[in-house]
């Protein structure tokens, strides 16, 4: 931290979201935006040239994975504070933004009125999810589920399992989807089908039909 002023990176792929992020933090005295990028390799040099306070992450990024960068920034900066901002549905990924390392995460549908208080948050060393996400996770911890509560089969995929799922959701190939992960054709077809069953889905184009839905409606 330099003085009394928090130094905040972010991460996002679409600039429109940057700048909007940027435009609210610059109206609090106590932090300022001190870079900004869109993939992964630029966070992670970014990070050792600026030292920000906190890191605001998204999962979907120009080039890898939010979970994944998360857990390769606390690698390396054990100390590091980040706040994973996302489209997706807390439900699904606020548990895995933890379990990353990330202190906190945030809708971007809740983000104008929240944004400032998840960053504070934070920056106290405390973590940050809405009110129903905290009891979600009480609740599951002790053994027991909230009133009304279901889980979705999307949120027994791994955190890979997960990532082809929402690929294909955005109507990705499967070559694509092997570029962009960094894996085989062959491997991307056996999450397919590991997808299918997990998912009660009886083939590919029932699956694709239901990973465009769900991108659809978590977006």
């Amino acid at each position: 931290m330099t003085g009394n002023v928090s130094r905040i990176l972010l991460v996002d792929d679409h600039a429109i979201v940057r700048d909007g992020l940027m435009a609210r933090i610059s109206n609090e005295a106590d932090l300022t935006v001190c870079g900004e990028t869109e993939d992964v390799n630029d966070t992670l040099k970014m990070v050792d040239e600026l030292q920000p306070d906190v890191v605001i992450v998204d999962i979907s990024l120009k080039t890898g994975h939010g979970i994944d960068l998360v857990k390769r920034l606390l690698t390396h900066h054990p100390k590091l504070k980040i706040l994973v901002h996302s489209m997706y549905e807390e439900a699904v990924y606020a548990e895995r933004s933890l379990q990353a390392g990330a202190l906190g995460y945030l809708n971007k549908q809740h983000s104008r009125e929240n944004l400032i208080q998840a960053i504070r948050t934070i920056l106290a060393g405390n973590t940050y999810l809405s009110p129903e996400m905290t009891t979600r996770i009480v609740n599951s911890r002790v053994g027991g589920r909230a009133v009304g509560v279901g889980k979705s089969p999307v949120e027994s995929l791994s955190n890979r399992e997960l990532e082809v799922f929402t690929l294909i959701g955005k109507a990705q190939t499967n070559a694509a989807i092997a570029k962009q992960l960094h894996i085989s054709i062959h491997t991307v077809d056996t999450y397919r089908e590991k997808l299918k069953s997990k998912l009660n889905q009886a083939n590919s184009a029932e699956l694709n039909r239901y990973a465009v839905q769900w991108v659809l409606e978590n977006s």
